[in-house]
């Protein structure tokens, strides 16, 4: 339905999506690939669309049902604590007083509807996704909703992260890596399962689809404020939101209505697990782990969960490294009693329950402002990425996810698959 082409970060090559791709089939070496779209100017759809009033910027083939886009309001009470004439909020998730309805409670939603939109009827299979609890909690919903075949790859220990509002169908499939497994381990047996014909993976931060339906939150602030915004600040585990906030913030810049200027980024991690904020410390594209097992153990310490991402698209071209050099960003580093004061700050000042990485984000924009880093009398964009899940869970009976599996990921690729392949 929205005529794009994708191009090569790397080397500026434009070339047609012949289908599911996530890089260029001529380029050699890693590189994420962007869309680029024939509307160079965002013309908004009816309200009714949901996230596909955004369409014009999202590289689908089809409207999918029930969807919701991010809301962006003025605050008042924080921003008053903070002393702060612009703070304006993007939240996706539950808060019906602002029309905000995802009822997955995350920003997830807005992955998983346009990447599921993506999809034609020429692509036969199975869609992997791995994940540690919300993208699979939206990509459930979504594939349920709309019978869509999914199998999910989720660590055991985050199996309390798969609620529902309704009863998930059939079409959806669980399998658990086995406790004390973290995301990494299921990114890795997700990786072995797609050696399988059957089966596809969805691509994470490589799928135009996934950032670009993230990048809708940005287009939520510039839309409702009327400009593109100063300072950005959201919290992170692969980046993959922040890097598609660059891409939302320079189809803006060529749009031509919402300003020339680029917004600095500023996004933060939960402490101890902070893979990309040593290393941007440090100076360094590349992430270097001196422990794998230490890795682990800290990013079960988090918590923040969704942020334990210990292979994030930092160091690829066009991911969070280059992203924050262009626009002169940081990053910082937030406590687990950092995020939960502030957690406890937001719902007291803004009257709703946030996720932990939401209060992670919050606790960051906090200590940038603080240092100096942000400017207290610019116009800043704080991304919820979730929040409401404790109202609408006060609402409903929750309907829980269970495991069809438990599969390890030392096992050899063959049974892994063969077992996979039984579940469909």
């Amino acid at each position: 339905m929205t005529n794009y082409k994708l191009q090569n970060f790397a080397d500026g090559n434009i070339f047609e999506d012949s289908g599911w791709l996530l890089a260029d089939p001529d380029y050699p070496k890693p590189s994420l690939v962007r869309a680029i779209y024939d509307n160079k100017q965002l013309n908004l759809k009816a309200e009714s669309l949901g996230i596909y009033k955004y369409a014009d910027w999202l590289p689908v083939n089809k409207f999918l049902k029930n969807s919701s886009s991010t809301v962006t309001y003025k605050s008042t009470k924080l921003a008053a604590k903070l002393n702060l004439t612009n703070l304006y909020i993007s939240f996706s998730g539950y808060w019906p007083q602002i029309g905000a309805e995802m009822s997955t409670c995350s920003f997830k939603e807005t992955e998983a509807y346009t990447v599921c939109a993506r999809l034609t009827d020429k692509q036969k299979g199975v869609m992997v996704v791995a994940s540690v609890g919300n993208t699979a909690r939206a990509f459930a919903k979504v594939c349920s909703d709309n019978n869509i075949p999914l199998l999910l790859i989720v660590p055991y220990d985050n199996l309390n992260a798969l609620w529902f509002k309704d009863q998930i169908q059939d079409c959806v499939k669980l399998i658990c890596t086995p406790p004390e497994t973290d995301y990494y381990d299921a990114i890795d047996l997700s990786g072995k399962i797609c050696k399988s014909e059957l089966f596809f993976e969805e691509g994470g931060a490589k799928n135009v689809a996934r950032r670009d339906g993230m990048g809708t939150t940005v287009l939520s602030a510039a839309t409702t404020i009327k400009r593109i915004p100063d300072y950005y600040f959201q919290a992170i585990g692969s980046g993959t939101g922040t890097i598609a906030a660059w891409e939302a913030n320079l189809r803006l810049i060529e749009d031509g209505n919402y300003g020339s200027h680029k917004m600095v980024l500023l996004p933060s991690q939960n402490s101890p697990f902070t893979p990309m904020y040593d290393a941007w410390r440090a100076g360094s594209r590349e992430i270097i782990f001196p422990n794998e097992d230490i890795a682990r153990e800290n990013a079960l310490k988090i918590t923040a969960k969704v942020l334990s991402n210990r292979r994030p698209p930092y160091s690829v071209p066009g991911g969070l490294f280059d992203a924050l050099k262009d626009t002169s960003g940081d990053i910082e580093s937030v406590t687990n009693s950092e995020l939960s004061i502030a957690c406890e700050m937001f719902e007291e000042l803004e009257g709703i329950d946030i996720h932990p990485a939401a209060g992670v984000a919050l606790a960051g924009m906090i200590k940038s402002l603080d240092s100096l880093k942000a400017e207290r009398d610019a116009v800043l964009m704080l991304n919820i990425t979730g929040g409401g899940e404790r109202r609408l869970k006060s609402e409903i009976n929750p309907f829980y996810l269970k495991p069809d599996l438990i599969l390890s990921n030392k096992l050899a690729d063959e049974a892994i698959i063969k077992q996979a392949e039984l579940l469909f």
